[in-house]
């Protein structure tokens, strides 16, 4: 006997944007009900290792864990780093985000997003992390076509659009039209990097050892990606170890120092972008000179990394509204809106 309106409802299908810093779960016909950490907390009992904690619990446990807990980024540079850790962290995400595991044993239809640079080899270990993690079929699609889709420009007419995507891992250039990608990019710069950048650089110039979590904290309240009018900026103060006396220390740092230490990866960026338009043909290049860029992902919130790129390339460059969920959101429009069904991949 069937039950009427229970067992006869469809899987809760989600899109994932599995990123390097954080992890944006998007529920069908509900939109983005997730966004936490892609870090787990693993403890060691006996000769065991258990998951502790995930995502934002686990978050807050970073550089300060006894001996036996230890805490993991799984994915490095927009792909998987450890498999079995991963997908312990995906089920964990899918079984809140549909709030709690299924009773019944349904198995949901799940889009995960990829960069264009992942290999055939990460592109399977996505695929399996998830299935292991209680997927039905998992669909990949490009970082840089979910952006597109996510911010709005129109990815399925005869028409070119440009997208620079900045993640935590990685940086994704692409020119887009008719439900493809006309030219893709992926370079290894991404917030992550950043962080170290700041951190290596307050290291070298103070003498001061900072964590990852500080790292992030100066880069969003200060971090700047040019030479701020008056040669200094903002300031901001810091607390670390003080590396030639070994005791807790406090310095003060301003924008002048982050620009400086993040002027490499804002160089490589800019010149990401620069190589796609050379390698772009001419009737793209008139739309995109129309339409200019558009930024998405957390990177594109960089303070003054859009007049940046825009005075490098001579065009308009817009940070798409809501960046930090704009892969996420492209996903999940792919996965509900059959017009958008052919974007996707099974592998």
């Amino acid at each position: 006997m069937r039950l009427p309106g229970l067992l006869s409802r469809a899987p809760d299908d989600l899109a994932i944007d599995l990123g390097t810093v954080n992890t944006v779960v998007y529920l069908r016909d509900r939109g983005v009900v997730l966004n936490e950490p892609s870090i787990v907390a693993l403890e060691r009992v006996g000769g065991t290792l258990r998951v502790r904690a995930v995502g934002a619990e686990a978050k807050l446990m970073l550089g300060k864990t006894p001996e036996n807990i230890s805490t993991i980024r799984p994915m490095r540079d927009g792909v998987i780093a450890d498999i079995d850790v991963a997908e312990q962290m995906i089920k964990y995400f899918i079984d809140k985000a549909r709030g709690g595991a299924s009773k019944f044993g349904r198995r949901p239809e799940i889009v995960i997003s990829i960069p264009s640079s992942a290999t055939m080899v990460e592109r399977r270990a996505i695929q399996q992390a998830a299935t292991s993690a209680g997927a039905r079929k998992v669909n990949l699609i490009e970082e840089s076509m979910a952006a597109a889709i996510g911010a709005g420009l129109p990815v399925t007419e005869p028409l070119g659009a440009m997208v620079v995507d900045i993640g935590g891992g990685t940086t994704e250039v692409a020119i887009l039209s008719l439900r493809g990608l006309a030219y893709s990019a992926s370079v290894r710069v991404g917030g992550d990097r950043m962080d170290e950048a700041i951190a290596s650089g307050i290291r070298r110039k103070h003498n001061l050892m900072i964590g990852e979590a500080t790292a992030e904290r100066i880069k969003v309240q200060i971090g700047v990606a040019q030479m701020p009018a008056d040669g200094v900026g903002k300031s901001m103060k810091v607390r670390g170890r003080d590396l030639v006396k070994g005791m807790p220390s406090e310095v003060e740092v301003n924008q002048a120092e982050i620009a400086q230490y993040l002027s490499d990866l804002t160089a490589q960026i800019v010149e990401a972008t620069l190589s796609a338009l050379e390698k772009t043909g001419p009737e793209l290049s008139s739309d995109i000179y129309d339409q200019g860029i558009v930024m998405t992902g957390g990177g594109s919130l960089l303070r003054d990394l859009d007049k940046v790129l825009s005075k490098a390339t001579g065009l308009p460059v817009i940070v798409a509204e809501n960046a930090l969920m704009c892969v996420a959101a492209g996903a999940g429009r792919a996965l509900e809106d059959p017009v958008y069904r052919g974007v996707m991949s099974d592998g």
